[in-house]
Order: structure tokens, then C-alpha cells, then sequence
């Protein structure tokens, strides 16, 4: 058991590490950060969103999406028909484009982590850690007495 926890642990730790290095350095070009690239990432895959609905999406804190989304509109990615957080949020022409350029950055990264992968071995390693991912949320809640 102690070694399954080690293993499982550690892996899933190199996975966080490598996924936020190669956010950093695929992403360095565009001068952005990765909450600024899930933003940016969702907003170009389902069109308009609100504030709300990107936090739900990006699994980020009001915060730090209200960060991204301030710097996202000051540089000319998104813009909002008004400044309320409700508003929903549109990419503009250069949010497209950068968007599309992402887009497709994180299908080639994915498409190479996944190499030697047959699709039915893909789908049980999503399913395994859809059901990990449950079960640890649920852990993590403070239990009532």
C-alpha cells in the first residue's frame, strides 16, 4: 500500500511540474501566464463566457480569474460589454488568433503525452483519473462531526 501511495504521489507530482514548465515555456511567446491561457483556451473553444463560468472552467479562485481577465482586457484579448462580472466575455480579433495559436499548441502537447497510447488504453487513463479526482474532492472536504 505504501508504495502505491509513493508512486501514485510522486507521479501525479512530475505531471503538475511538467504541465506548468511547458505552460510556462510553450506560452512565454505570447507573454502569458497559464491562468491567462485557460482563459483564453476556453473563451476560444465556447465562445462568450461569463466570469463565473471561466472559474468553473478553469477550476481557479474569483481572484485570480478576475486578475487574468484585467490583464487579458487591458492588452487587447477580450473585451466585455460592461465592466459587471456577470457580463459575458468575447474574444476580440487578436484574443481569435491568439486563442486559435494555443489551441493548437495544447492539441499537438497532448496529442505527444499521449504518445503509445491505443485510444480504449486513453479512455480507461481518463476514466481512472475522473474517478480519482471524485473520490480525492470528496476526501478534501472537511467532514462534519
Amino acid at each position: 500500500m505504501q508504495q502505491r501511495f509513493e508512486t501514485f504521489t510522486v507521479l501525479i507530482a512530475k505531471i503538475s511540474r511538467s504541465i506548468r514548465r511547458i505552460k510556462a515555456e510553450e506560452m512565454s511567446e505570447f507573454h502569458l501566464k497559464g491562468p491567462h491561457v485557460s482563459c483564453l483556451y476556453y473563451l476560444t473553444q465556447l465562445g462568450p463566457l461569463t466570469a463565473g463560468q471561466l472559474c468553473d472552467r478553469c477550476e481557479e479562485d474569483k481572484a485570480a480569474v478576475s486578475r487574468s481577465l484585467e490583464y487579458l482586457e487591458q492588452n487587447g484579448y477580450v473585451t466585455r460589454p460592461d465592466k459587471r462580472y456577470r457580463g459575458p466575455l468575447t474574444l476580440t480579433e487578436k484574443g481569435q488568433e491568439t486563442g486559435r495559436a494555443i489551441a493548437g499548441k495544447i492539441d499537438r502537447l497532448v496529442e505527444a503525452a499521449s504518445e503509445g497510447l491505443t485510444p480504449e488504453q486513453r479512455q480507461v487513463m481518463y476514466d481512472a483519473l475522473t474517478c480519482i479526482s471524485g473520490h480525492l474532492e470528496r476526501l478534501a472536504v472537511p467532514q462534519k462531526s
